[in-house]
């Protein structure tokens, strides 16, 4: 697989699309016929959705661009930017709407027109949505291993898929959060219950948004190796002939599939140059046999003065 191949986020990816289409589409027909204020953010909420979804594939569209003077690193990072965007668009479309409709719905209640309706609208959304939440969890599990899922969130160098999988929890609560505005405000006769689950829905999605953008953060002004990986890469210049340990060694994420490698090794003093020349070609391939997504290594052999 090329640095540029990345077939699991790409499917959850659309999926996500497909379903948050349907989604939107239903809700916006729920609006109408309710006048649901929850349900207008939910709405607005699954539009921004579809928006980040596409924004999602054109970063992995631009990272497929091949390397040039300009960037002779390539493209990898796109994938990052348009996550950061995303991120953005979350808080920005999806929580400062929701927040400004609910504030408005407290201040100035209105009745609801066919609740029943809403509700199954909003239940035949949260069963697209959980079909999403399926896909991106089935998709990230290769990825995943044996980590937790908030481990793997963490630490993914993948920007999509985290993405995607909070994303789609959030829309999962946000539709409880709008299923309960809806009964409650059945149940008491109070249309102030939908201003205060919009509320609740545009918290939610703050709180999502920030989370996001500071991971997106981190990963575009550059990540390292996790600390397994470190430990694969070190490994494999130690095992390695001619070289007696590893001076230092600095990593970081060109893109989610791209490792650069930097390391200065102690060899044997006394080694002719073809020798140490042969031992960094034999760690070169240790380590991109330990760790494939190491695409770029450089080694400086060195002798050492400790």
């Amino acid at each position: 697989m090329n640095a540029t191949d990345h077939p699991d986020s790409a499917r959850a990816i659309v999926a996500a699309l497909a379903a948050n289409v349907g989604i939107a589409a239903a809700k916006f027909a729920g609006f109408v016929v309710t006048g649901s204020a929850a349900m207008m953010a939910e709405s607005v909420h699954s539009v921004a959705d579809i928006a980040n979804q596409g924004l999602l594939l054109l970063g992995q569209r631009s990272a497929r661009k091949q390397a040039d003077t300009l960037h002779s690193f390539g493209y990898g990072r796109s994938r990052y930017f348009w996550s950061f965007v995303v991120a953005l668009l979350i808080f920005t479309l999806g929580a400062g709407f929701a927040l400004y409709e609910g504030c408005r719905k407290v201040a100035h209640p209105e009745p609801l027109t066919s609740p029943v309706v809403a509700l199954a609208i909003l239940i035949m959304a949260a069963g697209l949505e959980a079909y999403s939440f399926y896909t991106a969890r089935t998709e990230s599990r290769s990825l995943k291993g044996d980590k937790s899922w908030w481990r793997f969130i963490r630490d993914s160098r993948d920007p999509e898929l985290p993405v995607v999988l909070l994303e789609d929890t959030a829309d999962l609560i946000g539709l409880t959060l709008a299923m309960a505005g809806v009964g409650l405000t059945v149940l008491t006769g109070s249309s102030v219950w939908d201003g205060v689950a919009t509320l609740a829905i545009g918290v939610l999605l703050g709180a999502v948004a920030v989370f996001l953008m500071g991971e997106m953060h981190s990963l575009l002004i550059g990540e390292s190796a996790t600390a397994s990986e470190t430990a694969e890469i070190r490994e494999a210049l130690e095992s390695t002939d001619y070289v007696d340990r590893v001076i230092h060694l600095r990593t970081q994420y060109l893109g989610p599939d791209e490792l650069l490698v930097a390391a200065k090794v102690s060899v044997a003093p006394g080694v002719d140059l073809a020798t140490v020349a042969s031992a960094i070609d034999a760690a070169e391939v240790k380590i991109r046999t330990a760790v494939p997504a190491a695409r770029i290594v450089y080694i400086e052999p060195d002798i050492d003065r400790a």
